[in-house]
């Protein structure tokens, strides 16, 4: 009698999210039956220097006001239309840093690329109708479809301030650099359409990110996880980087890549991953990308 085949074994997946996210993605993948780990390339962390929390020293509540980045410092008479949050980590660091953030919002709008910054708006305290996102059934979550929601809120003359991050510096008292060139790409893309209509654009930085400290236990795994089968979960083309300035030399010939987003893709795929599958950035799509594998 011939004994059935043996199950095919699940694939195991990195997720790779700053932490608590990276955790947290991890623990849920698990109860849906999947093999996940926490794998974190990015640190999240507030800014090392405290003046650099507001654009070009402006204090971190500047609501009115607030510094454009180009001139730096020059004062704009437009009051704040909206504020957008690049992501949930936006959101945590600016209320933490804000002193009142919530009252000081008053009736401004708040608005999140994708569907994690909007929870987080909301865990903060934010009211529901006060949040823009995406269309839950966007094909992405991202500025292209979020401006489609909110394009018809910027009249001339109104200001959209941008809380973000930005890269630690090499050195700790070095000053914040600017973004690298086309890593806030989708936020320039949004920056361009708010100016065509006649808007003005600000910055606000409130947290830094960080390369992850080299850890002999977790590059062993991910040397491993180059070519074993495994999944790496993408949401940051910055992970990417991380992971090749992590592991010099390391070929990607054999890996797989399970990405959020096309740039992410594209960095993937520069970085020499032999298959770059796409998800939206949801846990029920990312579960079932990975569970069509197996």
């Amino acid at each position: 009698m011939t004994a059935p085949p043996a199950p095919r074994a699940r694939p195991r997946v990195l997720v790779t999210r700053p932490e608590p996210e990276a955790s947290a993605w991890a623990r849920a993948l698990l109860e849906r039956g999947l093999d996940a780990v926490a794998l974190p390339l990015i640190e999240i962390a507030a800014p090392r220097q405290p003046a650099a929390q507001g654009c070009a020293g402006a204090p971190a509540n500047a609501l009115t006001n607030v510094p454009a980045n180009v001139p730096a410092g020059a004062p704009l008479s437009a009051p704040v239309r909206a504020l957008m949050f690049v992501s949930g980590n936006a959101v945590q660091h600016y209320f933490q840093s804000t002193p009142g953030a919530l009252a000081a919002l008053a009736e401004r709008r708040c608005w999140a690329p994708g569907p994690g910054t909007a929870r987080a708006l909301r865990a903060a305290g934010v009211p529901e109708h006060l949040i823009d996102t995406p269309n839950a059934e966007a094909r992405q979550f991202d500025s292209e479809h979020l401006w489609q929601q909110v394009q018809h809120q910027v009249q001339p003359g109104d200001q959209v301030l941008i809380v973000r991050g930005v890269d630690a510096p090499a050195e700790a008292d070095s000053p914040l650099p600017a973004e690298r060139a086309g890593s806030g790409s989708g936020r320039e893309w949004l920056s361009q359409r708010v100016r065509e209509a006649g808007g003005q654009v600000a910055h606000q930085v409130v947290y830094e990110r960080r390369p992850p400290a080299a850890d002999p236990a977790r590059q062993a795994l991910a040397r491993a996880a180059a070519s074993d089968g495994s999944w790496w979960l993408f949401s940051s083309s910055e992970a990417v980087r991380n992971l090749q300035a992590w592991l010099p030399g390391q070929r990607w010939g054999s890996a797989r890549a399970l990405v959020t987003h096309p740039r992410i893709g594209e960095a993937a795929t520069a970085a020499g991953f032999a298959q770059v599958q796409a998800t939206r950035p949801t846990l029920e799509d990312v579960a079932a990308s990975i569970e069509s594998t197996a």
